[in-house]
C-alpha cells in the first residue's frame, strides 16, 4: 500500500486486510521503486518509520528503552568484550563478579539499550 497516512490504526487496518507492505508517500522515489521490486518477487516492504511503528507496536517496551544510554560499566564491560576479552578476565579486570559481567551484556544487550560502537 502506497499512502499519504501514517497513523498506526491505518497501517495495521491495510496489513490486517492483506496488504504486503506499506509505504508512506513521503517515501523517496528510488525507495518506492524498491519497495514495488521486493513485493513483485514475493517479498514484503515498509518505509522505515512505519516499520518503527510496526516494531514498536509489538513491542512498546523495546522501543522506549532505545532511547536509555548504556551505563558506564555496561561500556566497560561491552569495550572488554569488543577487546574479545572472555568473561573471566573482564570480571578481574573490573573487580566484579562473572555474574555481574553476564548481567551487564544481558541488560545492555537484550534489553535493547544503544550505544555508539557496534557490538558483534
Amino acid at each position: 500500500m502506497l499512502s499519504v497516512y501514517n497513523d498506526t490504526p491505518r497501517i495495521f487496518q491495510a496489513l490486517c486486510a492483506g496488504a504486503s507492505g506499506y509505504v508512506s508517500k513521503q517515501t523517496e522515489f528510488a525507495k518506492i521503486k524498491e519497495a514495488l521490486q521486493s513485493i513483485y518477487n514475493g517479498g514484503a516492504f515498509m518505509s522505515p518509520d512505519i516499520a518503527r511503528k510496526v516494531t514498536d507496536y509489538f513491542n512498546p517496551i523495546h522501543g522506549s528503552k532505545l532511547q536509555d544510554p548504556l551505563t558506564a560499566r555496561e561500556e566497560q564491560v561491552l569495550n572488554a568484550i569488543e577487546e574479545g576479552l572472555p568473561n573471566k578476565v573482564i570480571a578481574e579486570r573490573l573487580s566484579i563478579s562473572i555474574e555481574t559481567v553476564k548481567t551487564h551484556v544481558k541488560k545492555s544487550l537484550l534489553s535493547g539499550k544503544n550505544s555508539s560502537k557496534k557490538v558483534g
